[in-house]
């Protein structure tokens, strides 16, 4: 009977022990994933700022033209149609 109760107590230490370390595997897992979805933050965050800037740099480009080229410029309605 002893040795009934001692392979009992081996195969339920087997199974705890087998579920620990699936347990394991699963949390370093979603450890990886972790760090990879920050890398990605990271770099999403790093292009969208290049990305500000550029649009800064295109749009006082733009404003730059605009203010050069007749075409924009404000007219006096007005005195045109005399």
């Amino acid at each position: 009977m002893m040795n009934a109760d001692l392979d009992a107590v081996e195969a339920e230490n087997q199974v705890e022990l087998e579920e620990k370390t699936r347990l394991i595997n699963q949390v370093l897992e979603l450890q990886h994933t972790l760090e990879d979805l920050s890398a990605r933050v990271d770099a999403v965050k790093e292009e969208n700022l290049k990305l500000k800037s550029e649009n800064q740099v295109l749009g006082q480009y733009i404003e730059n033209l605009m203010s050069a080229s007749s075409v924009f410029q404000t007219t006096d309605t007005k005195s045109k149609r005399k």
